[in-house]
Order: structure tokens, then C-alpha cells, then sequence
């Protein structure tokens, strides 16, 4: 998809294989791609005047769970775009910029989930029979369409939506930021350009830009 989006590939390109053999995940982690899963990419092209393509998590993360709602889970979204069900991981969401492209990959547990993953991960087939993978893929790329036109109009109604469908305020959350530096407080919200609020032991507030978040 990179190399397709340096070659000037249009907006709304879809991607989707039945299994990876090199897939990657945050960080470059390895990420397990079994068939029966999915895994299926999009490009963006930004345009001046838009919210940050850092905000393309947000919409990729509300686009998704409408799309797993359809299918009868009800999934709860952990900053930045992760879908838990139960507290185990649905899915995995990866942004890549190229140019003044964005491309972000999906990779959602169907029928199966990996294991040995140091969190606990889970699958929709666990709760509802698993849907077919390209029968999802349209539905999500339908939603996402949606939810990315909103978006450029600007980013409060995706920001409402995450916030509507995420762990509610105080939970407890530690972000563990790429210089390894740990931070630990309550979930207090978005800023107003999607960042994560940390509200800390002694009252102050710590604004997470990146990193990896998990639930205490």
C-alpha cells in the first residue's frame, strides 16, 4: 500500500488480504495474521485546512466499532483506536504516513484471536457468529466513508463518539510513552485535538500525545 501511495493511488483505495505472513503491529510488533481474520488497509489523502492525520485513529477507532456493533458485539474503545470486548483486544489499528497520504490498517479478530500476546485478546465468534471477512470489509469501508467526511468538517463529532463508546471517566490507565517513561492516572478525557487527559495523584494533568496505554 506505501508503494501504491508514493505512485499517486486516489483516496478510498481498500486493500485486503486473507492472511499476512509479515504483518506488523504498533511499534513493529509482530502481529499473528491467521486466515479468517481481517486484515485490509486504506489510504487518505490529507488536504489543507484538516483536522491533524494524527486524528485518523479517532476515526478509524469510532468506524470500527459501529461496524462491530452490526454484527452484534458491543466493543469499548481504549485511546488511541484500540476495541476491547471484556477487556480483552478485538482489533488492531496502524497508521503510516506517506507523503501527504495516511494509510491505516485494520486487523480484526473474526474468527480467532493470537495468543501469547502479553494482553488478553478475544475474537467476535466468541459472542456472535463470525462474519465473513469481505462481507465486514464493506461494511467498514461504508462506515468509514461516513465517519471520514464528518471528520473534515472537523474532528468533534468523532471526538463525541469516541468519548460516548470509551471506558468511562476515573478509570485508571497507565501510558507507557516511546522514551519508556511511565505515566499512571484517571482517564479525564480528549483534548480538544483528540490527545489523551491523565488526571494525576496530586491533582495535576498530563497530556498523552503517544504512546501505549493500558488499563490498571
Amino acid at each position: 500500500m506505501a508503494e501504491l501511495a508514493r505512485n499517486g493511488a486516489s483516496e478510498g483505495l481498500w486493500l485486503r488480504a486473507e492472511r499476512q505472513t509479515s504483518g506488523k503491529g504498533r511499534q513493529g510488533r509482530v502481529w499473528a495474521s491467521p486466515e479468517g481474520n481481517l486484515y485490509i488497509s486504506t489510504l487518505v489523502r490529507t488536504r489543507p485546512g484538516e483536522p491533524s492525520p494524527a486524528t485518523l485513529a479517532l476515526v478509524a477507532a469510532v468506524a470500527l466499532e459501529e461496524t462491530v456493533a452490526l454484527f452484534g458485539v458491543r466493543a469499548m474503545l481504549k485511546w488511541p483506536n484500540d476495541l476491547l470486548v471484556n477487556g480483552a483486544k478485538l482489533s488492531g489499528i496502524l497508521l503510516e504516513r506517506v507523503d501527504d497520504a495516511v494509510i491505516i490498517g485494520f486487523g480484526v479478530n473474526l474468527a480467532h484471536c493470537p495468543v501469547g500476546l502479553g494482553q488478553p485478546a478475544t475474537s467476535l465468534s466468541i459472542y456472535a457468529p463470525s462474519p465473513d471477512a469481505e462481507v465486514f470489509a464493506e461494511a467498514l469501508a461504508e462506515i468509514f466513508a461516513r465517519w471520514l467526511s464528518r471528520w473534515r468538517n472537523g474532528i468533534a463529532p468523532v471526538r463525541e463518539r469516541w468519548l460516548a463508546r470509551a471506558h468511562p471517566a476515573g478509570t485508571a490507565l497507565t501510558a507507557r510513552q516511546a522514551d519508556g517513561s511511565q505515566v499512571d492516572g484517571l482517564f479525564d478525557g480528549l483534548t480538544s485535538d483528540g490527545a489523551l487527559i491523565l488526571r494525576l495523584a496530586g491533582g495535576g494533568v498530563r497530556v498523552i500525545h503517544a504512546g501505549d496505554v493500558f488499563l490498571l
